[in-house]
Parts: structure tokens; C-alpha cells; sequence
């Protein structure tokens, strides 16, 4: 499954889509971010066809919201796939390098909860 992120899009199996749209199924109908989240997924996400030369179709909508004109980076990212704007996935990766010290503390007391 293809599927908008906020500066990029995802490129999900089959398997492990179905389990993150689950997880948002059973969120509370009651919550807002919820809601939001759970209508943001699943307008923006679209089954994966890839062509004859195992090319990757993405639809104008995805490529207009992920600011794909040209050139792209992917990115493996464990169970999915990445597809970055260069310039965005720049910014992102200059970001996540300046905080690393504080992203990894707040990953590494987030897994000891």
C-alpha cells in the first residue's frame, strides 16, 4: 500500500498495512487526533501497482502532497519504504543529525516503559 506521511510517502506490504490500519480502527471514534489520523491515512492511501519494468505508479495526488517532481530518494526504512523529495529528506536528515543525542535518550526511555 502507497500511503501519504507528512512530508513523504510510505510504500507498505500488504500484511503490514492491514495491522496499522487495525491498530486505528480500534483507536477510540470518540478522539479527534484519532479521527484525523484514521481520515488522513485512508485518503491518502492507494493500492501499489507497479508496471511491467517493476516501476512504482504513483497517482498526481500523492506526488503533489509528497512534492515529487523529479528526482527521488528512497529510503528502506525496516518494514517500508520511504520516497522522499530530495530537498525535504535533506532537511529531515539534518534535523534528526543536530538532535541525534536527544532523539536517541527519548527512543531509548520510550522502550524501557
Amino acid at each position: 500500500m502507497l500511503v501519504n506521511q507528512k512530508d513523504f510517502l510510505a510504500l507498505y506490504p500488504a500484511k503490514v498495512w492491514a495491522a496499522i490500519e487495525q491498530n486505528l480502527i480500534e483507536k477510540s471514534s470518540l478522539d479527534p487526533a484519532a479521527q484525523n489520523l484514521s481520515r488522513f491515512y485512508s485518503a491518502g492511501s492507494v493500492p501499489c501497482p507497479v508496471d511491467t519494468q517493476g516501476r512504482v505508479l504513483v497517482p498526481t495526488f500523492l506526488r503533489q502532497h509528497a512534492s515529487l517532481d523529479g528526482k527521488v530518494v528512497v529510503a528502506g526504512v525496516f518494514e517500508h519504504i520511504e520516497i522522499w523529495n530530495p530537498a525535504r529528506f535533506a532537511e529531515n536528515l539534518s534535523a534528526t543529525i543536530h538532535e541525534f543525542d536527544d532523539i536517541q535518550r527519548s527512543v531509548d526511555q520510550g522502550s524501557r516503559s
